[in-house]
């Protein structure tokens, strides 16, 4: 995963269990999916997705507080995912 100013990307897959079973990958996966929705949603911001198997990528500018409160809580739950599972979650 990596993270930027205006955006973030996550790439690859987990590794941790075969596809389908991979509860690392599915826990990612739901933050994510959560965040785009959220964003949208929930807030007049404007995002830029590209979704696709094994890769996702968010772009954003100038996000309102409650799009900064949003990546916050995403981000503490992939912080949670990477400490309890290092080898399978990379944050760069």
């Amino acid at each position: 995963m990596g993270v930027r100013k205006d955006g973030i990307m996550i790439s690859g897959h987990a590794g941790y269990a075969p596809a389908g079973s991979d509860i690392v990958c599915a826990g990612v996966t739901a933050l994510t999916q959560g965040l785009v929705r959220s964003i949208e949603g929930l807030t007049d911001d404007r995002i830029e997705t590209d979704i696709e198997s094994g890769m996702t990528s968010i772009q954003y500018g100038d996000l309102s507080e409650k799009g900064k409160l949003l990546i916050d809580s995403f981000f503490i739950g992939i912080c949670m995912i990477a400490e309890e599972f290092p080898d399978y979650v990379r944050i760069i």
